[in-house]
């Protein structure tokens, strides 16, 4: 558990399509070449730490003849952002996802010092 030594807690979310793959024939839909997405999230305001971070599928759409495999999870967390990364492998064939963010945090307070 993380506990907030604050009264300044921020919260930001958001939303982002990842990829739509189906229309242009991309490589998560073909099930070829790299079968991973990589995107860069900048939080509004930057936090104290880096916040607990949420990552989570709002929207998939596979092809039915295959598997549905995929993994959502943020990396690289730090106090201005993170890394949002969707990977597939094997025969799944993705032709669009969207994720959801959230992120929890301590905020800097005006009165904070920075001493060394």
């Amino acid at each position: 558990m993380k506990r907030l030594d604050n009264r300044l807690i921020g919260i930001d979310q958001g939303e982002l399509v990842l990829f739509s793959d189906y229309e242009k024939g991309g490589e998560m839909w073909t099930g070829t070449g790299e079968r991973t997405r990589r995107h860069s999230i900048h939080f509004a305001e930057a936090y104290r730490l880096p916040p607990m971070v949420h990552v989570s599928l709002s929207m998939w759409d596979t092809d039915s003849s295959t598997n549905a495999r995929m993994e959502i999870s943020a990396e690289n967390i730090t106090e201005i952002g993170f890394d949002c990364v969707f990977r597939t492998w094997a025969d799944t064939r993705v032709a669009r996802a969207r994720m959801r963010w959230m992120s929890i945090g301590e905020l800097a307070h005006e009165d904070d010092w920075d001493l060394y």
